[in-house]
This record gives C-alpha cells, sequence and structure tokens, in this order.
C-alpha cells in the first residue's frame, strides 16, 4: 500500500518534480539540434513553469524560496533523468534519448499525481493535481508525436495515406 501523503508534502513533492522536468526540458532544447524537437523541449519547459506556479501558489513551505529564483536556480545535477540526459548529449541521438526519457518521466508523474490527488481532501488542490494529469497525459502525448516523427514513424495525421482498408 502507498504512503499518504500530507497536502504540504504532496504539493513540496510535485514542486520538485515540475523543476526538475523544467530542467530536463530546457537543457535537452538547448542541445537538440532538430529545430523541431528543439521547439517542443522548449514548449514543455515552459508548460512545466506554469505548473511549478499552480503548485507554488498554494504550497505554505518556504525552503524553495520565491517562485523566480527557485526556477532560475540550478538544475539537480543528481536527477537520474538528468543524468542520463547528460550521458546522452556525447551521443548523436540526443533527441531520441530525451524523448524516450521524457516519455518515461511523464507516465511517471501522471501516475504520481494521480495517486496524490485521491489523497488530497482541499478540493481546490485536487483541482490542481487533476488539472496538471491532464497537461500532463497532454504532453506524453506530444512527446509521443514527436518521437514517432523522429524515428521516421507513420505519423497520426498521415495514417489515412498508409492504411487502406
Amino acid at each position: 500500500m502507498g504512503r499518504e501523503y500530507t497536502l504540504q508534502e504532496a504539493l513540496k513533492l510535485a514542486i520538485k518534480a515540475e523543476k526538475d522536468s523544467m530542467d530536463f526540458y530546457r537543457k535537452a532544447a538547448s542541445v537538440a539540434k532538430n529545430e523541431r524537437a528543439k521547439k517542443v523541449l522548449d514548449l514543455l519547459a515552459n508548460e512545466e513553469v506554469g505548473h511549478l506556479k499552480l503548485f507554488f501558489d498554494h504550497y505554505k513551505g518556504t525552503e524553495f524560496g520565491d517562485l523566480k529564483s527557485y526556477i532560475d536556480s540550478p538544475a539537480d545535477e543528481k536527477n537520474p533523468t538528468y543524468v542520463k540526459l547528460m550521458k546522452a548529449i556525447d551521443g548523436d541521438i540526443v533527441e531520441q534519448t530525451a524523448l524516450e526519457l521524457s516519455l518515461i518521466e511523464e507516465k511517471d508523474c501522471i501516475g504520481q499525481y494521480t495517486q496524490l490527488a485521491k489523497g488530497v481532501v482541499d478540493p481546490a488542490v485536487r483541482v490542481v493535481f487533476e488539472r496538471v494529469v491532464k497537461e500532463t497525459q497532454g504532453h506524453y502525448d506530444l512527446i509521443e508525436s514527436e518521437y514517432a516523427h523522429i524515428m521516421g514513424m507513420v505519423h497520426e495525421t498521415d495514417q489515412d495515406t498508409y492504411v487502406r482498408e
């Protein structure tokens, strides 16, 4: 059985996760060679900033400082996903690896936020978690689509061209 979190513990976890995701996407975008992938990664980084703000608005702790300072603070270079990205930077498949890691991270966030939302009593905060779950699912779908494009797979918009009855 999973651990139950207080509202503030849940928000703290979410804030840290969103900051890690933002830093990951910013770094991935900065090294991406493919312009389309770079734009997708930049978009995702900016959306993570929005999620951070949503969680920050309800968080009562002070260890993160103010939102702007926290956003501008250095990345957690010990975060396992960030470490994997840094290893991939030396290779020729940065975008592919970044998108593969992104798919895993977004799926994990969906699961984590879904669980946290179930335990949140405050309806306003539960709505925040539920909103972020939906947006994160949108991230997953966007990343999956971009991954298919990078890998040269049939894109969902081209399926009618390639699939015959």
